[in-house]
């Protein structure tokens, strides 16, 4: 990389950390290329975005930003996700954590609130935020759809009454 190729990359991370609302930072060494690609890929899908980073590059990047406290995790081959959605980003890379040994969570951030690997993995084991609007959704709809067997209960039951009346003829 040259110097301008190194500015630019760290502006775009700084510019990343700025926006994002989780950091998490993992080791990925022994991963084959292939598996890198597929967690990039998962992460795009959870809406986060994973980067490789330089461990110099990436200290410098983080100065000004509320990550700046996790400069001591850049040591080794890391790589950062970031994501405006914590439970999605740290539930992706909990899970591949899980079936690969090779990626080691290390720590992060949400906010100001820095995380170790524990806290991250309890983030995992939330629902998703699309998993709460719905469970919500369903406990407002219920309430309804009740309410609305109730008032037809009494219809229905004097309906049935009369026709059984009719039946026998009175």
């Amino acid at each position: 990389m040259n110097r301008t190729e190194k500015k630019a990359w760290i502006e775009s991370l700084n510019e990343d950390a700025s926006k994002a609302g989780i950091m998490i930072v993992a080791h990925y060494k022994g991963l084959t290329v292939a598996q890198i690609s597929q967690l990039r890929v998962d992460t795009r899908k959870a809406g986060a975005k994973l980067k490789v980073t330089k461990n110099l590059l990436a200290k410098r990047a983080l100065v000004g930003t509320p990550y700046a406290k996790l400069e001591h995790l850049f040591k080794g081959p890391t790589v950062t996700a970031f994501a405006n959605e914590p439970v999605a980003a740290a539930k992706v890379l909990s899970d591949f954590a899980k079936k690969n040994e090779k990626l080691v969570l290390l720590g992060g951030a949400f906010g100001e609130t820095v995380l170790d690997k524990a806290a991250i993995n309890q983030l995992a084991s939330l629902p998703s935020l699309d998993e709460l609007r719905a469970k919500i959704l369903a406990m407002l709809n219920t309430p309804a759809t009740r309410i609305a067997g109730v008032l037809q209960a009494p219809a229905g039951q004097l309906a049935r009454l009369h026709g059984a009346k009719a039946a026998k003829g009175e």
